[in-house]
């Protein structure tokens, strides 16, 4: 091979806490060293950034394990999403384009995918090089513009043409380049990559590997300036011959003569690899693509792919700094986890958009169904659930941009979205009735499209148990461990209230003051998350209904990691097998108080009348939620509700809701006249 140094020795590792902790745990060798090379890949990510970017100093997890929340991290400057001239340009041109084929008819072509010609349409606007750098042929736009971009496609024009662009550049072959490519592989692959000549997908997922990297099957062994490759894809989205992907693949492990290692079972030992593959142009016998009926996203490609000793050139190899195939796969999954959430936000649009005329339209007993309350309801939860996923999107944005890993940050944006878009489509469907299923209609016609996001880009309830994973981690790395077994040697159980724990210290005094520059620093630790207050902030021109919404929040997050602090106490090793209680106990109390706290700064910052309220509305049934308290149980809180929820959905129909602004009108269909008989299809 010509580069010596694109496949050095993997040098001993030791098996890391996640690793440790399961053996100890009594897990198989296999969970454990399977969960072990996650959560070194996790680290080596962590590694690659400032520190002041890594998780541990993320929003979130100072939050939670701080003394005060920081709460300035959680708003967005307007600065922020005002968008660059030279990007704006190709957004409006991009929709444009969709929106004129919307309109002829020509958006999808006779197998009803995407049409060849929109997508060289779009690629003379410049849509597919937005997040790519303009030396090389992009537009250079900031995440933030991309992921406005991505939820005005969806609601303006459409959602699988807004999904397949996130694809490219979030998880295909466009941002393993940008991030982990060398000079020469970025002057090689990303001139083309922009300019749409040739569109991505990232191929990792295996028929018995999806949400277990670790159980990656496909190998690409060395053979001259090559490797070859052997292995089967499978639910690979936007792939086509001719196109470019990022490919995930094992490679031999190489000792220090360069030769493969062999493990103790007499097999080559492995590494995950990233590989950026330019396909052929048509199937031949060492490439082959795999179709097969697909619900979801049925408007692009989803193919499996069988390589039989298909080259790859050894140069189109990315190696970054530290860390292997599993660190590149991961630096994507968080913007892929936005646009799903900027997705959402503007499916979401036109499901509302969809609602309001036939709530105008249909009549029963003589009134309108938009004067009924449930159906004004309806119409307030879903402006609510698009100003949280607005918020989640343009904050989450932002840190990206500002160099945060956001790995917690991006988690909870998708998995609201994806939720919310969930609720919403129920809530169209019971609105609309039978004619939902209608073929044309919109909610039938994209039924499984509106629930997949759920499990794309990592199954929800699996994410939300990596989220509690996450904001435990370094805790539990730096603070919890030592402060077990320190407090075990003096004998201090500290399962119990401060003061007892602070009795107990003064009874070893002697044993205390001789490991006071050890034990003195982690008990601290301890009683600091114990004995931390109620966190008041006030914000400078706050409405008064959206500061009492930050209060909670702050207060939520003492209560927080009070909870995280004793769960994991109580729990201790065993706490792992415990995956309701970091679900639904541990981890989404966090990310709906999240929600809550961002949610009202985002409407702050917009100013308008029905943001406020929608925020309000959103908020409250979040606290509801966290509390498990529902609002009616507060007379005043309930009819505040439900008369912001009523004054919130006349501005809606109004058209003042002007987060529906520019959306896709769709038709009633099956229209009636007054003698009941239909007089349009």
């Amino acid at each position: 091979m010509s580069n010596k140094t694109d496949n050095k020795p993997e040098e001993k590792k030791s098996g890391g806490l996640a690793e440790d902790v399961l053996r100890q745990a009594g897990k198989s060798d296999e969970e454990a060293g399977s969960m072990g090379k996650i959560d070194r890949a996790e680290d080596e990510l962590e590694a690659t950034l400032d520190p002041k970017f890594r998780t541990e100093n993320s929003p979130i997890h100072q939050a939670i394990w701080n003394r005060r929340t920081p709460i300035s991290l959680f708003s967005v400057p307007n600065s922020a999403t005002a968008g660059t001239s030279s990007a704006q340009v190709a957004i409006e041109n991009s929709i444009r384009v969709v929106k004129g084929h919307l309109a002829a008819g020509t958006l999808f072509d006779s197998k009803g995918k995407v049409s060849d010609q929109v997508l060289s349409d779009l690629s003379a606007t410049g849509y597919f090089g937005m997040l790519v750098d303009k030396k090389y042929g992009g537009q250079g736009a900031s995440i933030t513009d991309f992921m406005n971009l991505v939820t005005r496609m969806a609601a303006e024009g459409e959602a699988t043409t807004a999904g397949l662009n996130s694809i490219h550049e979030c998880i295909g072959a466009v941002d393993p380049v940008v991030g982990y490519g060398s000079d020469e592989q970025k002057a090689r692959f990303l001139p083309k990559l922009a300019s749409g000549e040739r569109l991505s997908a990232f191929a990792l997922t295996e028929p018995g590997a999806g949400s277990d990297l670790t159980a990656v099957k496909t190998t690409a062994d060395p053979d001259g300036e090559d490797f070859v490759v052997n292995g089967e894809k499978l639910f690979i989205s936007n792939v086509a011959p001719g196109r470019t992907i990022g490919l995930v693949a094992m490679i031999p492990i190489l000792n220090k003569e360069g030769k493969p290692k062999i493990g103790k079972d007499g097999a080559i030992e492995r590494r995950h690899a990233v590989l950026i593959v330019d396909l052929p142009d048509a199937e031949n016998e060492t490439f082959k693509l795999v179709n097969y009926d697909i619900h979801a996203v049925k408007h692009i490609y989803n193919r499996g792919i069988i390589f039989n000793n298909f080259r790859v050139p050894a140069a189109n190899l990315l190696v970054p700094p530290v860390g292997d195939g599993l660190t590149i796969a991961y630096h994507g999954l968080n913007r892929g986890r936005v646009a799903l959430c900027a997705n959402g936000a503007g499916v979401m649009r036109t499901l509302l958009a969809s609602m309001i005329p036939w709530a105008q339209y249909r009549k029963t007993y003589g009134q309108p169904i938009k004067m009924r309350n449930l159906v004004r309801r309806r119409v307030a939860r879903v402006a609510s659930l698009i100003v949280g996923a607005d918020a989640l999107r343009d904050w989450g944005s932002h840190l990206l941009d500002e160099g945060y890993r956001g790995e917690l940050e991006c988690v909870i944006a998708k998995i609201y979205a994806s939720d919310a878009l969930i609720e919403t489509t129920r809530l169209a469907l019971r609105t609309h009735g039978g004619r939902s299923f209608l073929g044309g209609h919109i909610v039938g016609d994209n039924l499984h499209d509106f629930f997949a996001p759920s499990i794309y880009e990592g199954e929800n309830e699996m994410l939300a148990m990596a989220f509690f994973k996450s904001i435990v981690k370094q805790y539990g790395t730096k603070y919890m461990g030592p402060m077990l077994a320190k407090s075990a040697q003096l004998g201090i159980d500290l399962n119990q209230s401060p003061a007892k724990v602070t009795l107990q210290m003064m009874t070893r005094l002697d044993k205390t003051f001789k490991m006071r520059k050890e034990i003195l620093p982690v008990i601290g630790r301890a009683l600091s998350i114990e004995t931390r207050f109620s966190d008041k902030q006030k914000v400078s021109g706050l409405d008064k209904n959206l500061q009492a919404h930050v209060d909670f929040a702050l207060a939520q997050f003492v209560a927080n990691g009070k909870d995280l602090y004793r769960t994991m106490l109580t729990h201790g090793l065993k706490l792992q097998d415990e995956q309701e209680l970091m679900v639904d106990v541990l981890s989404m109390p966090i990310q709906q108080a999240v929600t809550m706290l961002v949610t009202a700064l985002h409407a702050h910052a917009k100013g308008d009348e029905a943001t406020k309220l929608a925020a309000d509305v959103l908020c409250m049934d979040l606290r509801a939620q966290i509390s498990g308290k529902a609002v009616k149980t507060d007379a005043k809180q309930y009819r505040r509700y439900i008369r912001n929820s009523s004054k919130l959905a006349d501005l809606v129909v109004e058209g003042k809701f002007h987060q529906l602004d520019g959306a896709v009108e769709t038709a009633i269909l099956r229209q009636y006249g007054a003698d009941g008989r239909t007089i349009t299809g």
